[in-house]
């Protein structure tokens, strides 16, 4: 398994841009799906969940070609319908499919889907969704079998403990578009990577509105054709890069920032002490150029992570090695996944004061965090250590980095350009074939890892 190894305290700058968002881009990917007709993808980073959702398509019969940025698919064989455990292991996301299998082939079998190793993330707002529009869904073996001659619009309530279901929103949505007549989504994810889904499949030809609300109207067609859709740049690097920059005190210029979809995290930013200037918009009214720069003391805040628009869970860990360099106090309080702080341990082996209770970690902020060899747990968490390793005292070492492969395309590299001193090594014998996995861009051993997630 690859690691990282980080000599902290260098300053970082320059000129990075936002890549495509991996939580956009699984979806979109799914949409193939519902036609028979080419999908394409621009703007699609290069990252281990891309290749594994490439691989999962190809065994539900769909030709997918990657090239630069570009994903390329269309369906072969209709027929195909099981989506077996050794494909939907590596993924979360891969539940996905489900929703527009059904709508466009009437059955569909997947397994269980496995992810991030932070706590149960159930499924059965999915299902009850799906059994909603008519569907036939049954547990066997650790498989869901769904089944459906014709989907039929009805209201469906996607309200769960802990707010909407982003990835149930997007599998609804999906199968409402074939479904005989009008859907109607009450308490709807409101992220915009659904938007973004439903601007694609719109495009389609589609009838979709209130997309961004908590209330989504579709009404069903009989049929969708192909398109061409570029990917929303992934607000979460986009956090993740500007923490960076606030973490070294340094300063860095970031393109297709996405900022109407960050509203509360250059709040957060802005009450920190993290100035995100805005320097020229893009093509794409939604994101801009900004400038990121940091005051050298850093204020304490309180966070609370909420459904879209509130702050978002993903870079919750990466705050909370931000606020470990702030002067005072400082509350975080995660509400979507309440035990999502494996990252904890591992930040209090570099010198940080943390007390969780439930929920609830009480940040203390220390003169410097030192560095240290740590263990990544997940994705959001093996960023947040990268982060602290940045601005520790001496060497830290990141051990099991494929999590970030799986949502940051060649991080390291992207560091480095910002004179980061951070080098990925390998724990494979100097003759291993590795050529294969990196052109992935999947880290050495990221197969196996993650079945160890799921």
């Amino acid at each position: 398994m690859d690691k990282f190894v980080i000599q902290g305290g260098q300053r970082l700058s320059g000129r990075i841009r936002v890549e495509g968002a991996k939580n956009a881009a699984l979806p979109l990917m799914a949409t193939c799906l519902l036609t028979n007709e080419p999908v394409t993808l621009t703007n699609v980073a290069s990252l281990a969940d891309i290749a594994n959702m490439r691989r999962l398509l190809n065994t539900l019969g769909v030709d997918v070609h990657l090239g630069d940025d570009r994903v390329t698919m269309e369906t072969k064989d209709p027929n195909s319908i099981e989506a077996p455990y050794e494909q939907v292991r590596t993924m979360r996301a891969s539940i996905c499919v489900l929703g527009p299998m059904l709508a466009r082939r009437k059955k569909a079998i997947i397994s269980m889907p496995g992810g991030c190793a932070f706590g149960d993330r159930p499924v059965d707002l999915h299902l009850r969704g799906l059994e909603k529009l008519g569907a036939k869904i049954e547990l066997r073996n650790g498989n869901i079998h769904a089944s459906a001659d014709r989907l039929r619009g009805a209201t469906v309530f996607l309200g769960g403990p802990y707010g909407s279901t982003v990835l149930g929103t997007a599998n609804v949505m999906s199968a409402a578009t074939l479904a005989l007549g009008r859907t109607v989504i009450e308490s709807a994810a409101c992220e915009p990577e659904v938007v973004d889904l439903a601007d694609m499949l719109i495009s389609m030809g589609a009838k979709i509105r209130g997309a961004g609300g908590p209330r989504i109207i579709i009404d069903g067609v009989d049929e969708l054709g192909g398109t061409s859709h570029r990917v929303m740049p992934d607000r979460i690097v986009a956090g993740t890069y500007a923490i960076a920059a606030a973490i070294t005190n340094g300063e860095i210029i970031i393109d297709d920032f996405p900022y109407d979809s960050l509203l509360a995290v250059v709040d957060r930013l802005g009450l920190i002490g993290v100035d995100i200037q805005k320097i020229t918009p893009d093509a794409d009214e939604r994101c801009c150029t900004v400038r990121v720069t940091s005051q050298r003391h850093l204020n304490p805040t309180v966070i609370t992570t909420q459904p879209h628009p509130g702050f978002p869970t993903d870079l919750q860990a990466q705050f909370m090695a931000l606020l470990c360099n702030a002067t005072g106090n400082s509350v975080i309080t995660e509400k979507i996944y309440p035990e999502r702080f494996m990252h904890v341990a591992e930040l209090l082996r570099m010198g940080a004061q943390l007390l969780r209770h439930g929920p609830t970690v009480v940040v203390t902020g220390v003169p410097r965090l030192v560095g240290a060899e740590v263990m990544a747990s997940d994705l959001r968490a093996s960023a947040s250590l990268v982060l602290a390793g940045l601005a520790a005292e001496g060497e830290t070492t990141v051990n099991r980095v494929y999590h970030l492969d799986r949502g940051y395309q060649r991080m390291e590299e992207t560091l480095r350009s910002l004179g980061a001193k951070i080098e990925r090594v390998s724990d494979k014998p100097a003759n291993a074939d590795t050529s294969a996995v990196r052109g992935a861009g999947m880290a050495s051993g990221a197969a196996q890892s993650m079945q160890e997630e799921g």
